[in-house]
C-alpha cells in the first residue's frame, strides 16, 4: 500500500478505523470484478486503487445510527458505531 495514497485518503476519511472498513469494502468489491473509479497508467493494487478513489472523492460513507443498527440486528444498538455505508459518488 502507498504512503501517500493513504496519508491523502486519511485527509478525506479522518478516522483510521472507518477508512480501514471503506477500503475493505471497496477492495472485496474490485477483487469480485466491479470496476475501478479511477484511471491509472500504472497497474494498482485493490488497496492502492480504493484508496485513489476516497482521496479522489469517487467513494464516499455515511455511519449508520444506532437505531438503524438495531433495526438491521434485531438487538438493541451497540454504544460504539464503527459500521459504514458507503456509495460511489
Amino acid at each position: 500500500m502507498r504512503d501517500d495514497y493513504l496519508q491523502s485518503a486519511l485527509k478525506v476519511v479522518d478516522d483510521p478505523t472507518i477508512l480501514i472498513n471503506v477500503v475493505s469494502r471497496r477492495v472485496k468489491q474490485l477483487k469480485r470484478g466491479n470496476r475501478p473509479l479511477v484511471v491509472s497508467l500504472e497497474k494498482l493494487s485493490a488497496e492502492d486503487t480504493a484508496l485513489r478513489e476516497i482521496a479522489e472523492g469517487k467513494i464516499t460513507y455515511e455511519l449508520a445510527t444506532p437505531a438503524e443498527l438495531a433495526r438491521s440486528s434485531g438487538g438493541p444498538a451497540p454504544q460504539s458505531v464503527h459500521n459504514a455505508v458507503f456509495s460511489a459518488a
